[in-house]
């Protein structure tokens, strides 16, 4: 491709964007395909030669699209928004176009002065304190563009164990090694995931609090967290406060927070995420009261302000601790102005960076403080549009206070009635929204997203989400309907009726593969619902079954997830759900949980109670009867099914089952041989 069909096929490539958002609402928002769709679409090799231009072109509806979550659409209503705009795009389109790597100040002085300027022109616009700006001398603060505000906070995190092994070396005469092993962080039990995995590398302690009845993480309990550590010896060190939770946008308290920090020495980050962008409103800065006690705070222009990903806007009141953190300065980094001007790379993890200053930018000169803000006003009220006509409809509550553009409802009633909605709404492709657990509830995110949304839009929406739950309704109304059922029991000389309940949870036997546990005080408040809380049948187990079928595993045993699950009552703190604290075996159909990560054994479990010719095993002689809970395999004990899937002819995996001829087991489940019973070396 030379320059002039650059010319004639970058602008066919802007009209073909332009096209896709503007009719975007024709689009099902959620795929309708399966995993491994696209082997069948492309070679499996890449081509010799290369293909002109129109071959490639033609592909993106061909390939790409089927498989396109459509997060621009108006009816996108999962997660929160990943907003893009015009401006944002010219911008990064000239960023790709100059191509500068802008580790140091030398690498492309453009690049960082620019960032200087417009991290203190947002900090500015949302209301931070002075002594975050660069343009204040009298301090070291600052701010920077990191990738996702997930290394926000492992950037923050790593920063305030730097800060705290300095602090203590001395102090305690330890080594750096015993007082990481002795540090401890804090954060709300709605925190994001991405706090846990910070802590995870940085291989220091996690204590997740409880929050209030407001979901709301307060001083007190903080304080009882931290003396009760300092007794033990531990050392507290980092605490994170969420401003707009994943899970139901709740809002910690800063003020009570901060002056426990100040009191007991503790770095304070804040994670703002969703919420960041409200700021540049004046009426929702009240939720920023305490934030001068904090040592980094962050949030995402990539969500809500319409710059589109990635991009973090992190500040930091004191730059040295970053520096001290991640500064290497190997000879070919150095440049005359080595100290005289920033060089964005001791602010970070990576050494390399993109210019992701020009999108934003444009996107603020282009919008302005009053455009950005007549923006997030009209999101917060379709939210409000949206609250008020859920709450005309007594089949549905709102378990949590709507602040800001997002709104959590549920059905009411037990949690699978609003589990079946949500998987029955997605799978219709109609609509995208995901899960969350909220002190039990199993409940649905409705965030308004696109800058496309229209009041039209929102009522559609709602018509979609009505029309689905009067047929979730009256499937259980029919159910209810029929309160017991009569089923033969084979006896040596005669049949006589057994009468036996309906075993209703049955029909939704795989329950539980959204991940979200109403009696598990130990799961994240927020997962990821696009494949887990899509499916209202069994069909994901059938599928996954046959997946594993085919695999090749070259001889070896399956390994499953490297996190043992234990018991909830031998847990000693807080865990996601990638690290289910689950036995193998649970004595519910309805209530089984895990992360798919570590998911598999409950899938194998399940698949159990599928018929021959779903498990694709000859042997297996499971009937209906079988699903009884009373009733008890001869050669096994109660609920542990003799029934295996074939992963290789010379292979199968037995769930759980008596350990015959010494088999090994890998996470609960045996690999053996169907020919001579033998255990699999691992």
């Amino acid at each position: 491709m030379d320059f002039n069909e650059y010319r004639k096929r970058g602008k066919e490539m802007v009209d073909y964007i332009a096209d896709y958002l503007e009719n975007i609402r024709s689009r099902r928002v959620f795929p309708d395909v399966k995993p491994g769709y696209m082997r069948n679409l492309v070679p499996d090799a890449a081509p010799m030669e290369g293909e002109h231009w129109e071959d490639i072109f033609k592909d993106i509806e061909r390939v790409i699209m089927p498989g396109i979550t459509h997060w621009q659409s108006p009816y996108m209503h999962a997660y929160f928004p990943a907003l893009n705009s015009f401006p944002s795009l010219l911008g990064d389109m000239l960023a790709n176009g100059i191509g500068c790597l802008g580790f140091t100040w030398a690498s492309s002085p453009a690049c960082t002065e620019l960032e200087t300027i417009v991290m203190d022109w947002l900090g500015k616009m949302i209301g931070l304190p002075s002594v975050f700006l660069h343009s204040n001398q009298q301090t070291m603060g600052g701010g920077v563009l990191q990738t996702t505000a997930s290394n926000a906070t492992f950037v923050s995190l790593l920063a305030a164990r730097s800060e705290a092994i300095r602090r203590y070396k001395s102090s305690l005469g330890l080594e750096d090694a015993e007082i990481n092993a002795r540090l401890v962080a804090y954060c709300s039990d709605q925190a994001h995931s991405s706090v846990e995995k910070a802590t995870l590398i940085g291989l220091v302690q996690l204590r997740l609090l409880e929050s209030d009845d407001n979901l709301s993480l307060r001083g007190e309990i903080l304080q009882e967290a931290v003396d009760r550590d300092r007794e033990q010896g531990l050392i507290p060190f980092f605490v994170c406060a969420t401003l707009g939770t994943t899970g139901a946008c709740a809002f910690d308290n800063l003020k009570e927070l901060g002056e426990i920090c100040d009191s007991e020495g503790l770095w304070m980050h804040i994670d703002a995420a969703y919420a960041g962008t409200a700021f540049i409103c004046p009426e929702y800065r009240k939720y920023m009261e305490g934030i001068e006690h904090a040592q980094t705070f962050a949030f995402n222009p990539s969500k809500w302000m319409m710059v589109h990903f990635d991009c973090t806007a992190m500040w930091v009141k004191n730059s040295g601790a970053l520096h001290r953190t991640f500064n290497v300065d190997p000879l070919y980094l150095k440049h005359e102005n080595s100290g005289a001007a920033i060089d964005y790379m001791h602010w970070q993890i990576p050494l390399s960076r993109r210019f992701r200053a020009l999108k934003l930018w444009f996107v603020l000169r282009s919008f302005g403080v009053e455009g950005i803000q007549k923006h997030v006003r009209e999101g917060v009220r379709l939210a409000k549009v949206f609250e008020n006509m859920i709450r005309k409809d007594k089949r549905f509550e709102i378990p949590a206070e709507r602040i800001l553009g997002m709104v959590v409802f549920r059905l009411a009633g037990e949690n699978d009635l609003t589990e079946l909605l949500l998987k029955r709404l997605n799978h219709s492709g109609k609509v995208h929204m995901v899960p969350a657990a909220l002190k039990g509830k199993y409940v649905i995110r409705f965030t308004v997203t696109s800058q496309y949304t229209t009041h039209s839009d929102i009522e559609r929406d709602w018509k979609v989400i009505q029309d689905y739950a009067s047929k979730v309704l009256a499937d259980e109304m029919s159910e209810e309907e029929e309160d017991e059922e009569i089923i033969p029991v084979k006896e040596p000389n005669k049949v006589t009726p057994k009468y036996r309940p309906r075993m209703g949870s049955l029909r939704r036997k795989d329950f539980g593969m959204s991940l979200i546990l109403s009696n598990v005080p130990f799961s994240p408040k927020f997962i990821n619902g696009s494949f887990a809380a899509l499916f209202d049948n069994s069909n994901v187990i059938v599928e996954f079954a046959k997946e594993l079928s085919s695999g090749n595993f070259n001889g070896h045993s399956l390994r499953l997830s490297p996190r043992r699950r234990i018991k909830l009552r031998d847990a000693s703190k807080q865990q996601s759900l990638d690290c289910a604290p689950l036995s193998p075996r649970h004595s519910s159909l309805r209530f089984k949980q895990g992360s798919l990560d570590s998911k598999i054994d409950d899938i194998l479990e399940t698949s159990s109670f599928e018929s021959d010719s779903q498990t694709n095993n000859p042997n297996s002689d499971i009937g209906e009867d079988d699903l009884d809970d009373n009733e008890t395999d001869p050669d096994s004990s109660p609920r542990k099914q003799k029934v295996v899937i074939s992963l290789q002819p010379s292979m199968i995996l037995q769930s759980n089952g008596n350990r015959e001829n010494g088999s090994k087991s890998v996470n609960g489940v045996h690999l053996i041989c169907e020919n001579c019973g033998r255990s699999f070396e691992d």
